[in-house]
């Protein structure tokens, strides 16, 4: 690639960029708007919440239970070398806390409801009904986003409360099982690692993640475009978007931790 078509490909990115966050800006100045009047939109966060929460909390514990379990092993086996056993807790009630209990969680729900919400709302989309309700006199953000976002909001922070719960659980069977390790040792280390700040911080990127994913899934389903085509390039597409903003808000929120710990 020559320098003048990197140039160009460079300038349509950074167009594409400025479109998409003024795009989101403005869905996210309508969504603040709507939210004034909870009676239009609390029966619909509700059903929203059910689906994106309950539905969602076996897995939440499956993967959460899987990474605690990784993380014992892969820490006893690192300590192997003569430190302390009682490490191993620390290690795992930290991975989970402040990194694998609201990530895998957050990933969970981007590939279960990212996908799912994105693929609802372009099939809305792409068939007009959108478009009827705006003829109707009724207000898309209201009947459509609001819930969902409210339904992640409510729903993702006790998911990563119980997928901490299931990894430090999990951390513990798989110590005593499979590492020289006494129950007591694994309290022990778990008292010595835990404090308030990583359980919070744990809360806070749950809160970010769950916005994040409902946000961006119904942003990306409302642009969606092309028929069916459209919606299964909506569904990709959506999954993708949040995966990344994901990762994204997990390094940017990083710095925080280390600040009020």
């Amino acid at each position: 690639m020559n320098p003048a078509d990197l140039a160009r490909t460079a300038g349509r990115f950074a167009i594409a960029i400025v479109r998409h966050a003024g795009s989101m800006g403005i869905l996210l100045a309508a969504s603040v708007t709507a939210l004034g009047d909870p009676r239009r939109y609390w029966r619909e966060s509700v059903v929203q919440a059910k689906r994106i929460g309950v539905d969602s909390l076996g897995l939440v514990l499956l993967m959460g239970g899987l990474g605690g379990s990784v993380m014992a092993q892969q820490t006893g086996y690192q300590l192997a070398t003569g430190l302390p056993m009682s490490l191993v807790a620390g290690g795992v009630v930290a991975g989970m806390l402040t990194e694998l209990g609201p990530v895998m969680t957050a990933i969970v729900l981007a590939g279960r409801m990212g996908a799912g919400i994105g693929a609802e709302l372009g099939t809305m989309k792409v068939t007009n009904q959108i478009d009827a309700l705006l003829t109707l006199g009724r207000d898309p953000v209201v009947e459509l986003v609001i819930p969902r976002i409210m339904g992640g909001l409510l729903t993702i922070v006790p998911l990563v409360i119980l997928a901490n719960m299931a990894g430090v659980f999990t951390g513990w069977f798989t110590a005593v099982s499979l590492l020289p390790m006494t129950s007591a040792e694994y309290v022990s280390g778990a008292r010595g690692y835990y404090h308030t700040a990583a359980l919070v911080f744990s809360l806070v990127k749950a809160l970010a993640f769950g916005f994040a994913i409902t946000f961006i899934a119904c942003y990306v389903g409302l642009r969606a475009d092309g028929g069916a085509a459209g919606v299964g390039r909506t569904a990709t597409s959506a999954v993708v978007a949040i995966i990344v903003a994901i990762m994204a808000l997990d390094v940017i929120l990083a710095p925080i931790y280390k600040a009020v710990s």
